[in-house]
Parts: C-alpha cells; structure tokens; sequence
C-alpha cells in the first residue's frame, strides 16, 4: 500500500538527508530547532535532528536525564548526556527548583539517581515543606500490594476519621 508509519517516516528522513541539496533546503527552511523530553529519543531521531541541526547550531533541547524511561521503545539516554560534546557551544542551564514535590520526595529521589552510573550532576531543592516521611514497601506479589494499601488507607481513614472518598490510587501499567 506505500504506506508507512512512525518509524519508517524517521528512517526515510534520514535517508533522504544524505542528498545535501535536499538537506540544505530543509535546514534553510527550519533555522532554529526546539526538541522536548529530549532524554527519550532514539538512535534515528537524533540522526535526523544532528543532520538538521548541523548547518545553523540554532538547537535547543528540554530534558532531564534521570527522567528517561522510555528505553524499552528505544530511547538513548546517550543522546542527552551527549549533547554537550556534539554541540560544544551551547549553553546548559540546569533547572534545579522544584515547585510539585516536598524536600523529602527530593531527598529519597537524589538518593536513587545518586547511583546512576552516568548522569549530568544536578542537585535538586525546593522551597516547599518537609512533607510527609516516605515508607518502603517490598512485597511478593500484586495481591500483597493491595492488601498493603488497603489496610494503609483504611488504618488512615480510621485515625483521620475521613471518608473514603477522600483518597484515590494512581498507578501505571
């Protein structure tokens, strides 16, 4: 059907950027480049990216690299703690502030990427509260994990004397 998808549209991008007429019309068309959640893109995409980058250096990229969690649909987390040795002139300014959690969210979070073995330093803070302490839960199995978090909330809801409608649970498949 001459149809293609995601993938093959990136792969035939990369391919037809090897013809540098075709690749200096689109870098003259797009000057300057913008690329989000830089941390979860793959080999191709940042093939297609360098080669679009390459004539004007007008790149900037958003991400953070103990955020990456897409290697399973072929994210190289390379890609970001790279970027400073394929583009050597640019600036990195590192957003250290956290508005959403509290010091002790921070606190356990720093203490786990601390052991990634290759990482661009960064020392997270926030001007929000301690916060509540944070439990650990090592269970065998699914069924173990909701009756742990029934009793959690039914042991809250007793001493808070609240309703039950006053808690949700939010998980990722």
């Amino acid at each position: 059907n001459n149809a293609m998808d995601f993938d093959d549209l990136l792969i035939n991008i990369v391919s037809l950027f090897r013809n540098k007429e075709i690749l200096a019309k689109y870098q003259d068309r797009f000057h300057y480049i913008l690329v989000d959640e830089y941390q979860d893109t793959n080999h191709v995409q940042y093939m297609a990216i360098k080669q679009l980058a390459s004539h004007y250096q007008n790149i900037c990229v958003v991400g953070d690299d103990a955020q990456s969690i897409y290697k399973w649909r072929g994210a190289d987390i390379s890609n970001i703690l790279n970027f400073e040795v394929d583009y050597p002139y640019c600036k990195t300014i590192k957003l250290e502030q956290n508005y959403r959690s509290t010091a002790n969210i921070l606190a356990a979070a720093d203490s786990v990427i601390a052991n990634n073995k290759k990482q661009l330093k960064k020392k997270l803070w926030t001007e929000s509260e301690k916060g509540e302490p944070i439990y650990l839960l090592k269970l065998s199995n699914e069924k173990d994990e909701a009756s742990s978090i029934i009793n959690i909330i039914n042991s809250r809801r007793l001493k808070e004397n609240t309703s039950l409608n006053n808690f949700a649970v939010l998980y990722r498949t």
